[in-house]
């Protein structure tokens, strides 16, 4: 489930969010989310993606938690931040093919947390390929989570590239 589509000024906004420390827009951007969120089946939690901890020392936030905590606090479901973690330091998929985003993220992810029987909602900011949303979702399904759904701030068009 996406709240936009990664159109102007979406993706202007994700950009100067992640890449320039505006958590300001956070909340405009994770609203229409909870919105659309509501009209669904809630998960029994919500897990952020993880960054790699070299990354988030260098971005000094996660953009995923940030958003994850607005919605979390919106439709009273808990965030579990450190429920999975990107257990290697890939490359941005951003500056990856189409083709090589999956093999770039084999692996990356482990969940410690014990999902089972669970309902799980993966936060993201945006989706180009669904390559980490689906390597993310294999962990959390090898940690015995029921269902899993991707919610992401936005979405690119069918081959779009992402910030």
């Amino acid at each position: 489930m996406a709240g936009f589509d990664y159109t102007f000024p979406i993706d202007a906004l994700l950009h100067a969010f992640k890449y320039g420390g505006a958590l300001n827009v956070a909340a405009a951007l994770a609203h229409p989310l909870a919105h659309r969120a509501r009209q669904t089946a809630l998960p029994d939690i919500i897990v952020p993606m993880p960054l790699h901890p070299a990354r988030l020392r260098e971005r000094g936030f996660n953009q995923a938690v940030e958003i994850g905590k607005i919605i979390a606090r919106q439709l009273n479901v808990p965030l579990r931040a450190n429920a999975c973690a990107r257990t290697r330091d890939t490359a941005p998929q951003a500056s990856l093919p189409r083709r090589a985003r999956r093999k770039n993220l084999r692996g990356a992810f482990a969940c410690a947390t014990p999902l089972e029987g669970m309902r799980i909602a993966l936060v993201d900011d945006v989706m180009t390929t669904g390559a980490t949303l689906h390597e993310l979702a294999a962990a959390v399904r090898r940690a015995g989570a029921a269902t899993v759904s991707a919610w992401v701030i936005a979405r690119t068009s069918a081959g779009g590239r992402s910030a």
